[in-house]
């Protein structure tokens, strides 16, 4: 035979058949309480996690539990090699097994494009530059002695 316990709905202890407090609100719900104790600090709004003799408060600081002595061990780290996106494996593999005055030469080589074009890109922009700068000035002269020749007044002859 085995009996139905129920338990408390502030401290969390079992509550055994025959024995503790049962509280209906007016919305339709029950609360089971092991004693008045319970049921008064309930009333009162109490947290049952800051009261220390409640089983939320033993659980969150960590109260009663058996700590186990061996250390969980690390699995050892294993060193695996993949590839990368935008290169093999083999490429990879390949660079490495490169004796360093090869990769070094490699190196300046690559720099040494990437200069000249930079330097190419930075000449054919200040040549377009230049033309467009000629064109830009020319056109804001024209608009100035346009707009000095309107904006001076006409001599008609007639005196006052």
């Amino acid at each position: 035979m085995s009996l139905k316990l129920d338990l408390c709905n502030f401290s969390g202890y079992k509550i055994y058949p025959s024995c503790g407090i049962r509280l209906a609100r007016t919305d339709g719900k029950i609360y089971n309480f092991v004693n008045k104790k319970s049921r008064n600090a309930y009333l009162m709004k109490k947290n049952p996690r800051k009261i220390s003799w409640t089983v939320l408060y033993r659980r969150k600081m960590k109260k009663g539990t058996e700590q186990d002595v061996t250390k969980k061990r690390a699995r050892k780290t294993t060193k695996f090699q993949r590839s990368i996106q935008g290169a093999t494996l083999e490429n990879i593999l390949a660079k490495r097994n490169q004796k360093p005055e090869v990769r070094k030469a490699q190196r300046e080589q690559v720099i040494r494009s990437q200069k000249e074009k930079l330097k190419a890109k930075k000449e054919a922009k200040a040549s377009s530059k230049k033309k467009t700068d000629t064109k830009a000035v020319r056109a804001a002269q024209k608009k100035i002695s346009k707009a000095n020749t309107k904006s001076r007044p006409g001599r008609t002859g007639v005196m006052m």
